[in-house]
């Protein structure tokens, strides 16, 4: 099936939210083809916000004008430190553990990030509207639930039907 639907909320204009099933058991996924890439560029993480499946590995491209130097914060669920490297460099970090991992750059405090570690590959990040897809959603009953840095998560039971798309809706949301 397919999950459509909006986060209402005007900061989402600003910063993108992830939308995702929270479990989905007894299947096994398939990783990407091509590692997903978090890059910098004009002094800015982009994409600001990166779910993936866990278990990928992501590539930091140094693709701006000047060096950078990645790192994580102590609460996140993956820890580490890239270290400063030049232009036109790709590093890589291999994530094996659920949760959020929040980037930072040693160089320039300006910048910052996420990566949205998640169980299975129904996830979407939405659009500066609020919308969302998801497709090819196993049939049944799934938890929905939405990440934004700056808003409390939500989760609602929804209820997937092959070859029908599901709409949802998450208004009314708290800051954290």
């Amino acid at each position: 099936g397919t999950i459509a639907g909006i986060v209402i909320n005007p900061i989402i204009r600003r910063y993108e939210a992830v939308v995702y099933i929270e479990k989905v058991e007894g299947e096994r996924f398939e990783m990407p083809k091509n590692n997903p890439v978090m890059d910098q560029v004009n002094l800015v993480f982009v994409p600001h916000v990166l779910p993936i499946l866990v278990g990928t590995t992501v590539d930091f491209p140094n693709s701006d004008t000047v060096r950078h130097n990645v790192f994580s914060t102590p609460k996140s669920t993956k820890q580490f430190n890239l270290g400063t490297y030049d232009v036109g460099v790709v590093k890589q970090i291999t994530f094996e553990k659920e949760g959020v991992v929040s980037l930072l750059c040693n160089v320039h405090a300006e910048m910052s990030a996420y990566v949205i570690v998640l169980q299975n590959p129904y996830f979407a990040v939405t659009d500066k509207q609020g919308k969302f897809i998801i497709r090819n959603v196993p049939t049944g009953k799934h938890r929905l639930t939405f990440w934004h840095e700056s808003l409390k998560s939500e989760a609602i039971e929804i209820d997937a039907v092959e070859q029908k798309t599901t709409e949802v809706e998450f208004k009314d949301l708290k800051r954290k």
